[in-house]
């Protein structure tokens, strides 16, 4: 079952309103006293429902929870849809300046720290969660994708597990090396991190800085599974067909 409702993030977008969404297995009701892991997913329009996807397809995930009997509850919050790279500036955790976007304020770290300190703990207290950094994860695609990154490099005491589909690793190239280098994570840290094999020509950088980005968090003993998806493309549908494999990821032996 998914649940929908609007909420407001005034550190980012005052009054203005927006859809959070929250997945519950069936069991959550057969079963009062049953607790859950969570995962944070970015792009929360895009999850589950083709009806509220920018592009009419979402990752259908409810769908795939209730097929499989997942025992995990997914929330997520839409991005900005604001016309002034409104999603952009949010997913950034970095300040950057761009010749097709032009100047780029990043706000990655007050949207994490919005996401941290207010929504999951609403999340927590609402719902009947495993709040502990163990059973917490996080998962997004595109700039969602380059922002579980950041939630797993930056937010580590949060976050134990990431799953990265896509990643808008492509810019602000020194900066996202410099918060690998400089990150200080802890042993169990666990991402999955794709690509697809289509996009590598969207940017001509990216077969070499998927490597290198590779590189630099095996180099933090980061439990890493990293792909390059045969026939992979930029999209929803895509990324739906991912799901089997970073879903192993995040529940992976959990305990």
């Amino acid at each position: 079952m998914v649940e929908k409702w609007s909420i407001t993030i005034p550190e980012l977008t005052g009054k203005e309103p927006r859809n959070a969404y929250i997945y519950l297995p069936e069991s959550y009701y057969a079963d009062s006293n049953k607790r859950y892991p969570v995962l944070y997913m970015f792009d929360g329009h895009n999850v589950f429902f083709d009806s509220d996807a920018t592009y009419g397809k979402s990752w259908g995930m409810a769908e795939y929870m209730d097929r499989t009997g997942t025992q995990l509850i997914i929330a997520a919050v839409e991005c900005n849809h604001s016309a002034d790279h409104g999603r952009i500036r949010e997913y950034s955790p970095f300040t950057f300046q761009d010749p097709k976007l032009g100047g780029i304020i990043g706000l990655g770290p007050l949207t994490m720290d919005w996401l941290v300190h207010n929504f999951k703990e609403d999340i927590d207290r609402t719902y009947r969660t495993i709040p502990d950094r163990n059973h917490t994860f996080i998962a997004g695609s595109s700039m969602g994708g380059l922002m579980s990154l950041f939630a797993a490099i930056q937010y580590n005491q949060v976050f134990s597990r990431a799953a990265a589909l896509s990643p808008s690793i492509w810019f602000a190239r020194e900066k996202l090396d410099a918060m690998i280098l400089d990150a200080r994570l802890m042993p169990d840290t666990s991402i999955y991190m794709d690509y697809g094999s289509n996009e590598m020509k969207h940017h001509a950088v990216m077969e070499e800085q998927f490597k290198h980005v590779t590189g630099l968090l095996l180099d933090k003993h980061v439990h890493l599974t990293s792909r390059i998806v045969p026939g992979g493309d930029h999209c929803e549908a895509s990324w739906e067909r991912q799901i089997p494999f970073f879903m192993n990821v995040l529940l992976y032996q959990l305990t």
